[in-house]
Formats: C-alpha cells, sequence, structure tokens
C-alpha cells in the first residue's frame, strides 16, 4: 500500500516516520525542493501544490491508497480536489474550502446559528467603507489559508482605513473580535463519528499581536470541554467535514463557544506530533494511519494529564542558555521536553507573529494546574537572563 502526502514542510516528517512504522511507502508532493519532508519520503515529487491539475495528474500515476493530511494552509484544497478526482476517502474539495476561505466559513456557520458576529468581506483599497457598518474592536485577516500571519487588531474606523491601505488590494475579512479566553481543539472524524482528544487553553501575547507563546491541557471533566465537544459535532456536521484529522481554534464566550478557525488537518507547532500525544496517550497521525488500514484505532485519550507547551517569548539580551540539567535543578515541574534554539548574546526582539517565536524552540512542563505551571514557566524563561 502506498500513501500520499502533500505539503511535504518539517511538520510532516513525523505523519511520514509513523507511515513507514506500518510499512507503507509515502509519495510527497511540495512545490519546494528543499521542503523537509521530501528528504523522508520514499517518493518524493517536485511538484506545485497550488496547482490542483498537475498535482492529481502526478497523483493519478503513483496510484495512493488514501491522502494523509498534514499542518497545510491554503492548499487543504488541492487535498479534498485530489480526493474527489481519484475517489479517495477523506476532505472533499467542497468542505476543503470552507474551512480555508474565511468569508465562506462565517457563511455556513452563521446560517446554521454557530456563529454570531459582523463579518464582511473586503479587497483592501477597493473596499467601500460606506457599506460597513461593524462595531470595534475589530479584527482584518487574510480571506483564504489559516493561522495568523497577516493579522490587523483595530481599535476604531481610522485604524481599519489605514491597514486596508497596507493590504494593496488582497482579498480579507473584516469581522467584530469575540471577548474572552481563546481555545485549540485537537479532534479526528470517523465514520463512527467525532472524537475529541484535547482542549487546550492558549496564553497569547497582548494585542495588536495575539500571537500563542503557550498552551495548557484542559482535562475532560471541565464543562467547558464538554460544551466545546457538542459545539464541535454541530460545526461539523455544519461544514459536511468526513474522515479526517482536524483542528479549531476557539473562543469561550459568555454563553456559547464561538469558532475562530477549524481546518479538516492536525495542528503545527510541535502540537499534534508532541504535545497532544505526551499529555493524553494519543497519536493523532497514528491512530489515523490505522484507521485508513482498518485497524483497531482509538482517539480516546488515555488520560488528560496537567501539562503545557511554551515557546519562548522572551524579549531582551540573553546572557545565558540553560541547559537541562540547570532546568530540572531549578524546576519543580517535571520537564517533559525541551528544545532551545537560542543563543547566548542574541538579543530577542518582542514577539510580533509566529514566525518571530516559532523557531526559538519550545519547552513542555508537567504539573499540578495551569497557575503552577505558569509559574514555573516564567522561571525557566528568567535563567536566560542571569
Amino acid at each position: 500500500m502506498k500513501a500520499a502526502i502533500i505539503g511535504a514542510s518539517g511538520e510532516a516528517v513525523h505523519t511520514i516516520q509513523k507511515v513507514h512504522e506500518y510499512g507503507l511507502d509515502v509519495v510527497a508532493l511540495d512545490g519546494n525542493p528543499k521542503a523537509e519532508g521530501l528528504k523522508y519520503a520514499d517518493i518524493p515529487l517536485i511538484t506545485d501544490i497550488s496547482d490542483e491539475e498537475s498535482t492529481i495528474q502526478a497523483l493519478r500515476q503513483e496510484k495512493p491508497d488514501f491522502i494523509l493530511t498534514v499542518p497545510i494552509g491554503r492548499y487543504l484544497t488541492t487535498i479534498g480536489a485530489a480526493n474527489d478526482a481519484l475517489k479517495l476517502p477523506g476532505i472533499s474539495k467542497k468542505a476543503a474550502v470552507l474551512c480555508t476561505d474565511k468569508w465562506k466559513f462565517h457563511q455556513r456557520l452563521s446560517s446554521q446559528g454557530l456563529r454570531n458576529c459582523q463579518c464582511y468581506p473586503v479587497d483592501g483599497g477597493r473596499a467601500d467603507l460606506s457599506q460597513i457598518h461593524i462595531s470595534f474592536p475589530a479584527i482584518l485577516k487574510p480571506r483564504y489559508g489559516s493561522g495568523s500571519r497577516g493579522l490587523f487588531m483595530l481599535a476604531c474606523m481610522e485604524d481599519l482605513e489605514k491597514a486596508l491601505a497596507e493590504t494593496e488590494g488582497e482579498p480579507y475579512v473584516l469581522e467584530e473580535c469575540a471577548q474572552g479566553e481563546e481555545y485549540g481543539v485537537d479532534g479526528a472524524v470517523t465514520k463512527d463519528g467525532f472524537w475529541m482528544i484535547l482542549l487546550r487553553r492558549k496564553e497569547n501575547t497582548p494585542p495588536p499581536a495575539r500571537q500563542a507563546v503557550g498552551y495548557y491541557s484542559v482535562p475532560p471533566t471541565d464543562a467547558f470541554w464538554q460544551q466545546v465537544q457538542k459545539y464541535m459535532k454541530n460545526v461539523i456536521e455544519c461544514l459536511e467535514l468526513n474522515e479526517c484529522l482536524l483542528h479549531a481554534d476557539l473562543i469561550r464566550g459568555e454563553k456559547d463557544p464561538f469558532a475562530i478557525e477549524i481546518s479538516a488537518r492536525p495542528s503545527g507547532h510541535n502540537l499534534h506530533n508532541l504535545f497532544t500525544p505526551l499529555c493524553t496517550g494519543v497519536d493523532m497521525a497514528e491512530e489515523y494511519i490505522r484507521y485508513r488500514l482498518g485497524r483497531p484505532y482509538s482517539f480516546v485519550p488515555e488520560q488528560t494529564k496537567s501539562m503545557m507547551i511554551h515557546y519562548f517569548d522572551m524579549q531582551g539580551k540573553v546572557t545565558a542558555v540553560p541547559d537541562v540539567k540547570q532546568v530540572e535543578n531549578v524546576l519543580d515541574a517535571h520537564l517533559a521536553a525541551w528544545n532551545c534554539q537560542i543563543k547566548e548574546g542574541e538579543d530577542l526582539a518582542p514577539v510580533s507573529d509566529g514566525h518571530s517565536v516559532m523557531g526559538r524552540g519550545y519547552f513542555v512542563l508537567e504539573g499540578k494546574d495551569a497557575a503552577f505551571l505558569h509559574n514555573q514557566a516564567e522561571m525557566l524563561k528568567g535563567l536566560f537572563f542571569m
């Protein structure tokens, strides 16, 4: 048997390795000849994955049994188109469009009462502001794709005018900011229904960046966990998602969860491949491979440990870089994972987006509760400025 992966960045490596553990070959496609995942594939193909026809033709020749999703943005639609054309299981092109086009996503969910906010499609300098009636604060974000790139947090109409002048006619959506804490969801959809694996509370930088710099696990006993599970089942039915891994970004509103973004692919930033397995014992990629192979599988958490993953969001000149032993000697929490790419003498700029922080590395802590873990993380980060 053979599995295909469209989009072979470094975040595809974990899935490729898991496929190999089950004795399958992997055909991986990416337009970047230096994409990390191509090095691990049995059949690496340099293909422009934004070109649906070229991608489909390449896959016709290789005849994969299924396509596995990995962290990917706008071109999730190429995966959907390939599934449709080759009659493979997984997300359809129609559902992929709803995941990647934020305006259509909003329209579909709001029509079913699952997303309640003001939202407008706008095209940069061509926007007619006289037709926009929105409450501030608001957010302007790229219409297509996923992630936190290119966001503008807006406090007033003047901010909106300035932001639109910078977008150069690109398609954006403008929507009212939902108020509340942000959360992330890892889950899966099979023929047996929706499986919620992990709910993660986000730690974000202050506006305007609002970049996630940490995540805390939420136990299934939490009332909001149950609320999210019910909400997600309705959203999945509304978006017609089937047989896929998924991640979602939500806000905990006063009454109901509010969907920021939902996509039929696993989460990136070392979440699905590291943090979720450490917290729950569930490796999403492996269980989905087992599902596709017709083997016994389980997306039900063995347990949900009290854990956090944190990225190095400090700023200032680094005077010392601790090693693992130094960190373990200082902390009362259990250090479950450590990956530090920071160098002594490096001048760390303020975090402005994902690109500015993710290359620095991360650490994972386990401890009694979120407040304890937060304090331990602050203590750890202080070791860089001794």
